[in-house]
């Protein structure tokens, strides 16, 4: 960004629903977030994956601020909250106010690949999820393959672990998988005959391969790269929750809660764009007076700015009710997914019209400055596609509508 704006959600958000427990967890991680993600935004924002890679530097600032603590009990090392997931929303919107990318990691790390392990065993919580809430390892979760990711049937997942006298054997191929260039462990979601498993697999394994980092339109701090897995030897220590069969629940309700923590990154990037086109629109003259004089401008920002109070409400009703201990948060999870990522988009897209000629621009020639939100418009994109597309979301809003008898 090329400027600090005034937030405007601090005057026109009345934050009545998150318990202040959240709402201090907001405050600290906006503070640190201006510290260690604003400084760093543009760079990771413009980037290339295979030659700037994973911004470790962020990464490890936030772990030695105790950032990835927050979703966790204390018992593995985490803060042990009364509203993690609630407090876990607001941080992931304010990490995505300066850097999608940024929040992304956050959300794949501790949400992903820590809530699944949060269904673990004692002992492979101990062994993995500690080093999560440290950040002394980066975590990444594998669901989607070349040909099954909103279909996570046993039918559409063609990697197979085999049981043998030794204990599993892991075969396949898994694409998109966050974090994988820099990961220590990946849980992954396999067929164990007629059902689906999920193992925790330890990534310096023999058979584990990486593949090159995707180069992608937007989120290119947020790694992504295909693995694959060929004859890796794993043992029952390795199954998830130590039993086979429930790697489908462990999957949807990882992915229920990834969700919401998307929706609060497409909420973070809205206001982003909101605020930098408010500030735009209130100093940028036009025929002799501000160009915010225009009706136009005032009734779509009145429009956007009810929205993101929408999306926000939307999010935190979610997150509060999956810390009042319902593991599925439909349709509310759903809808605030599907709400705020076409919102961000919709205003990331109104921001570079706003910005005329600067938005569309990446770098200004004459000074080398940067556009304040090309890349809030090419970052936003990926929230109505990943983690359950939002074409997936309406249907299963409409689950709740009409049944699964009729939906399907």
């Amino acid at each position: 960004m090329t400027f600090t704006p005034a937030r405007q959600s601090d005057r026109l958000y009345h934050e009545l629903l998150a318990p202040e427990e959240a709402r201090s967890v907001r405050a600290s991680v906006r503070l640190i977030a201006e510290r260690e993600v604003a400084p760093h935004a543009a760079v990771i924002a413009g980037g290339d994956e295979r030659t700037d890679g994973f911004p470790r530097r962020v990464f490890d600032a936030l772990a030695s601020v105790g950032v990835y603590r927050i979703p966790f009990p204390s018992e593995v090392g985490g803060d042990g909250l009364t509203y993690p997931a609630t407090a876990t929303a607001a941080a992931i919107e304010e990490l995505a106010y300066y850097s999608s990318s940024v929040a992304a990691v956050f959300d794949v790390h501790c949400i992903l690949a820590g809530n699944a392990l949060r269904q673990g065993t004692d002992e492979q919580q101990q062994r993995w999820l500690r080093k999560v809430a440290e950040g002394s390892v980066v975590g990444a979760f594998a669901t989607t393959e070349p040909d099954a990711s909103s279909d996570l049937s046993p039918q559409a997942v063609q990697t197979e672990a085999v049981r043998t006298e030794a204990g599993w054997v892991l075969n396949g191929h898994k694409r998109w998988i966050s974090n994988s260039p820099v990961a220590g462990f990946v849980v992954v979601l396999a067929r164990t005959g007629e059902r689906l498993s999920m193992f925790i697999v330890d990534m310096a394994l023999p058979g584990v391969e990486v593949g090159l980092a995707d180069r992608k339109m937007g989120n290119r701090g947020q790694l992504t790269a295909d693995i694959r897995f060929t004859n890796v030897r794993l043992s029952d220590d390795d199954i998830l929750g130590g039993a086979e069969g429930h790697g489908l629940r462990h999957a949807l309700s990882t992915l229920t809660y990834g969700r919401i923590g998307i929706a609060a990154a497409g909420v973070g990037m809205a206001q982003a764009a909101f605020d930098l086109t408010v500030a735009h629109l209130s100093t940028r003259h036009v025929f002799g007076r501000p160009v915010a004089a225009n009706q136009h401008w005032q009734f779509l920002l009145a429009e956007r700015a009810t929205e993101i109070e929408n999306a926000r409400t939307l999010y935190t009703k979610a997150a509060l009710r999956l810390d009042a201990g319902n593991p599925s948060p439909e349709p509310e999870a759903a809808m605030a997914k599907y709400y705020a990522t076409k919102l961000s988009v919709d205003m990331a897209r109104d921001a570079v019209q706003a910005f005329g000629g600067l938005g569309f621009a990446r770098q200004l020639g004459s000074d080398g400055s940067s556009s304040p939100v090309e890349a809030i418009y090419r970052d936003s994109k990926i929230g109505e596609i990943y983690e359950g597309t939002n074409e997936i979301q309406k249907w299963v809003i409409a689950r709740q509508i009409f049944g699964r008898g009729i939906v399907g």
